[in-house]
C-alpha cells in the first residue's frame, strides 16, 4: 500500500510521470526474491503489476514501475515495468548487470545467485517523452545511457538500491555524471533505508539536469519527490558542449570506438568490476 498511496500523493500534486524504487513490492534480499515473485503474464496472480496498471489508468499518467522480482518460464528477473496513461504496458525492462558485491568486513551480495540477467535495452514512446530505462548498478555502465541518448532519450529512469557503501561513493556521482556526459535528465528511485534489514539502503532519489545539475533529491527518509522537468534543457545543454550538438556526432563517436576495440587499440584497466569488462558490457548493450 506505501506504493499507491506514494503515486496517489504524486499524482495529487500534478505529477505526470512517476518513477517507483527497484523493489518496491519486496526486502532487498535473495532470501525473498523468489518468494515475492510474480508471473506479469497471469494477471490473477500477479497483484503488484496490477495495482500499477490501476493506478496509471486511473490518474491518467505514466507510471516506471520501479523494479520487482518477475518469473518467466521458470527463470527469475529483476523486472521494470512501464504503464501508460490508459493502464497497458508499454515496456519491460529486465536488469543487464546484476550487483555482485564482496567487500571483506563490510558487505557481501551476489543477485546472480538468484536474478537471470536480461539482455536487451529499453527505450520506451510515452506521453512524457521517449524514456530509457535502467536498474541500480545498470547505471555503473555509461555504454547503456549512451546508447539512449543516441536513440533520442529525453530522460533516463534508475530505479535503484545502492547500499551504504557504495551509495555514499557513487549514487549521486555517477547519476550526474550520465547525465552531463548525454546531455540527459537522470531520474533515479531508492528505496528508503530501514536500518533493521541485512542489506542498508543509501536512498536519496533524485532527478538531475543535463548539465549535470541536481534539480530535488530526497533524504534517506520515505517520501515523494515531485520536480520540473523542462526538455528544452537538453537542446541548450548540447549546443553549449562541442561535438555533442546532435544525436549524429554521438553515433560517429559510437562508431570511432567502436572501430578501436575491434582493432584491439584500447587499453585496458583492470579492476572495472567483477560483472564483467567493458567489452562485455559493449556486447550486451550495444
Amino acid at each position: 500500500m506505501h506504493a499507491k498511496n506514494s503515486i496517489n500523493v504524486a499524482a495529487e500534486q500534478g505529477a505526470k510521470l512517476v518513477v517507483l524504487p527497484e523493489m518496491w513490492n519486496c526486502p532487498y534480499s535473495n532470501d525473498y526474491f523468489a518468494k515475492y515473485a510474480e508471473d506479469f503474464d497471469d494477471k490473477d496472480a500477479s497483484p503488484s503489476f496490477s495495482l500499477l496498471s490501476e493506478a496509471a489508468s486511473c490518474h491518467g499518467i505514466t507510471i516506471v514501475g520501479g523494479s520487482m522480482p518477475e518469473w518467466n518460464n521458470g527463470q527469475l528477473y529483476n523486472t521494470c515495468c512501464v504503464f501508460g496513461p490508459d493502464g497497458k504496458l508499454k515496456a519491460k525492462h529486465r536488469k543487464i548487470h546484476l550487483f555482485d558485491i564482496d567487500i571483506q568486513g563490510d558487505i557481501s551480495f551476489k543477485e546472480s545467485d538468484t536474478f537471470i540477467a536480461g539482455d536487451k535495452p529499453t527505450i520506451v514512446e510515452t506521453e512524457m517523452g521517449r524514456i530509457g530505462v535502467g536498474i541500480c548498478h545498470d547505471m555503473r555502465f555509461p555504454e547503456l545511457a549512451l546508447l539512449y541518448r543516441a536513440k533520442g532519450a529525453h530522460i533516463i529512469c534508475y530505479p535503484g538500491a545502492f547500499n551504504m557503501s557504495t551509495g555514499e561513493l557513487l549514487w549521486e556521482l555517477v547519476q550526474r555524471a550520465r547525465a552531463a556526459d548525454n546531455q540527459i535528465f537522470v531520474a533515479t528511485c531508492s528505496p528508503s533505508r530501514d536500518s533493521t534489514g541485512f542489506y542498508k539502503i543509501w536512498g536519496h532519489s533524485s532527478l538531475v539536469a543535463p548539465s549535470g545539475e541536481m534539480i530535488a533529491t530526497s533524504g534517506c527518509e520515505e517520501t515523494v519527490v515531485v520536480a520540473e522537468i523542462d526538455y528544452s534543457a537538453i537542446e541548450l545543454q548540447s549546443a553549449m558542449v562541442a561535438g555533442y550538438a546532435n544525436c549524429g556526432d554521438m553515433r560517429a563517436a559510437k562508431e570511432l570506438y567502436d572501430r578501436m576495440i575491434e582493432k584491439n587499440s584500447v587499453t585496458w584497466v583492470a579492476g572495472y568490476g567483477k560483472c564483467g569488462d567493458v567489452s562485455e558490457a559493449k556486447t550486451k548493450v550495444m
